[in-house]
């Protein structure tokens, strides 16, 4: 009885551990598929050029010495060094970079909408590329206590994320890494742009990413 019973514990053990295995397996699949891109280089500037996607940028590179200290509402609002992590000095150079290539390239933005924080605003304004709607629906996820909660704000940036632009434009979102990694399936390092699609179903795809290094090579390939 006792070997009947150790024999069928394991068989337990292995039934499980391959089902487990099984799940895993599925959800890589999963997810591979939803991070591959689907245009890159000059196939994404010219689908760009005709309008219909969401920019979603991570603000560009920070001062790491800086931490936030977000001790009541709207002191994210603060550019004060001592106060809130600010963009670093190449930080600031490389959105102006960006926003250059991205109007050099002829890609049309009817709309820039930015997390409140200093630094994301910041960014939105040096890419020079409209005037910025700072909008909470895309705030930090650490300052979310003051906003209903995490998953609120998931909520609302996938939202954002699935309205589709104005006709023959582009929506460009200046965010945080935070935010993308928990409404998309794509982790942006700073100053990433990630390009998604709305499907029209209240829904969006991931289409591709850029760096802030793809941006000038892209630029002067196209010139």
């Amino acid at each position: 009885m006792f070997i009947y019973q150790n024999q069928k514990r394991h068989l337990t053990i292995i039934s499980t551990t391959l089902a487990l295995l099984i799940i895993f397996a599925l959800m890589g699949e999963h997810a591979t598929a939803e991070t591959t891109p689907i245009l890159a280089g000059k196939a994404l500037a010219m689908a760009l050029r005709e309008g219909g996607y969401n920019l979603y940028f991570r603000h560009v590179a920070t001062d790491w010495s800086q931490s936030d200290n977000v001790r009541k509402a709207k002191d994210w609002l603060s550019c004060d060094g001592t106060r809130m992590r600010q963009l670093s000095t190449v930080g600031r150079e490389t959105a102006v970079t960006i926003g250059e290539a991205i109007r050099a390239i002829g890609i049309p933005i009817s709309k820039v909408l930015a997390s409140p924080y200093c630094r994301t605003v910041e960014t939105a304004r040096l890419m020079q590329l409209g005037p910025v709607e700072p909008t909470t629906e895309v705030m930090n996820l650490r300052s979310a206590e003051y906003f209903e909660g995490r998953a609120a704000i998931v909520a609302t940036a996938r939202a954002l994320l699935a309205t589709t632009p104005e006709p023959n434009t582009n929506t460009v979102i200046v965010s945080h890494g935070n935010v993308a990694r928990e409404a998309t399936p794509v982790y942006p390092g700073e100053g990433d742009g990630i390009v998604f699609q709305p499907d029209g179903m209240g829904g969006f795809r991931y289409i591709g990413q850029m760096t802030p290094e793809d941006w000038s090579r892209l630029r002067d390939s196209m010139l």
